[in-house]
């Protein structure tokens, strides 16, 4: 196929349509469940306060914002796909934004900004403070303003719609892999999300994954469940070498859905007993390397380790469960001075290479 042919041929894969809409017809789409922002995307709403401020502050001052992209459902109901920090934001200033029982908050106060420096400690509508609120006259203006909002029509290929979602990560907080595969995730199959979602609170897997407070907000915790099922259920044998990881262990995960590879009842007993096992038996050392030397395990979580033991330890549960725990661990210990673990650690291959050699070695360890 030509160049001309692959361009033809994708682009009617994605029908898309745009135009401006006021903030007040996006208030009342949202208010009437037309435009959805899903609520688990809001654990990744991470604007400060300041950024918060300084998007109302341009939409006053008429600054050119990015677009905002929804994707059409086949019932005709628009969800949000980018553009999340923003809508939420506006929707949070005028009192409308949908939150969790228990985590509302009062208003949003902004800051003064230096083109604006009287927006200090203003809210949307205070009827006990009127100098601190916008005026009647400020409201209907800003309703009346207008944002870009791009429509992929429910018509387009749903993987075309996935990889435009993971380039169109536009303005704003960055989001993490994680966060953007996250999201993914509830456009594919949401009920596949909560179940993930719930496995990876389970206390033994915490525990053997000790983590730093960035790295829980980043959602790195469901990045290791996500690693873990592609360990177990991956197809490696197709891999060229030359992919991006981020980009492998999303595809996997939508293939795992779609091909309705996991039964979720047998992969959730799995789970639950191998991070109880490693749990009793390592706890947080379950995933550190262990210092011959020093006779301890030393750093933080390592995703060698995980990709090493997880694998075949999970394949083989039943049968290591009835084993020594202490032969088990001593296992674990020697992995780290093993010539096979340290020759693929430091080689100098793609992390997609190393994960598909590593979950090999684990398994022929674990297999024995």
């Amino acid at each position: 196929m030509s160049l001309k042919e692959e361009i033809n041929k994708k682009a009617k894969e994605i029908q898309a349509d745009g135009y401006p809409m006021s903030i007040g017809e996006l208030i009342n789409m949202y208010k009437d469940e037309e435009l959805v922002i899903n609520p688990e995307f809001q654990r990744f709403f991470r604007w400060t306060d300041l950024q918060k401020t300084k998007l109302i502050e341009s939409i006053l001052l008429g600054i050119p914002i990015p677009p905002i992209f929804v994707s059409q459902r086949d019932d005709g109901v628009w969800d949000v796909i980018d553009g999340l920090q923003r809508l939420s934001t506006i929707m949070e200033f005028v009192g409308e934004l949908k939150v969790h029982p228990g985590r509302e908050k009062g208003p949003l106060k902004l800051f003064g900004t230096k083109f604006l420096p009287s927006l200090g400690n203003k809210v949307w509508l205070d009827t006990a403070s009127p100098d601190n609120s916008f005026t009647s006259e400020q409201r209907i203006d800003f309703k009346r303003s207008k944002l870009d909002i791009k429509i992929i029509k429910k018509a387009s290929d749903k993987d075309a719609k996935y990889e435009l979602f993971q380039r169109i990560n536009t303005g704003g907080t960055k989001l993490e892999p994680q966060e953007v595969r996250n999201c993914l995730l509830i456009m594919v199959d949401r009920d596949f999300y909560l179940w993930a979602a719930k496995l990876k609170e389970n206390q033994n897997f915490q525990n053997c994954i000790p983590l730093t407070e960035k790295q829980y907000l980043e959602q790195y915790d469901m990045e290791i469940f996500m690693r873990y099922l592609v360990c177990r259920h991956a197809n490696f044998e197709d891999i060229k070498g030359s992919e991006d990881m981020a980009d492998f262990i999303t595809d996997e995960v939508i293939r795992l859905i779609e091909n309705k590879v996991i039964n979720y009842e047998e992969e959730e007993q799995v789970f639950t007993k191998t991070f109880h096992y490693l749990d009793n038996i390592l706890s947080e050392d379950s995933f550190r390397k262990y210092d011959h030397d020093k006779g301890k395990f030393r750093g933080a979580f390592s995703l060698a380790s995980f990709e090493t033991i997880i694998a075949g330890l999970s394949e083989n549960i039943d049968n290591i469960s009835a084993k020594d725990s202490d032969e088990i661990a001593t296992i674990i210990k020697n992995i780290y001075s093993s010539g096979p673990f340290l020759s693929i650690i430091s080689a100098s291959s793609r992390p997609i290479i190393r994960i598909k050699e590593l979950t090999s070695l684990g398994r022929n360890i674990f297999g024995q």
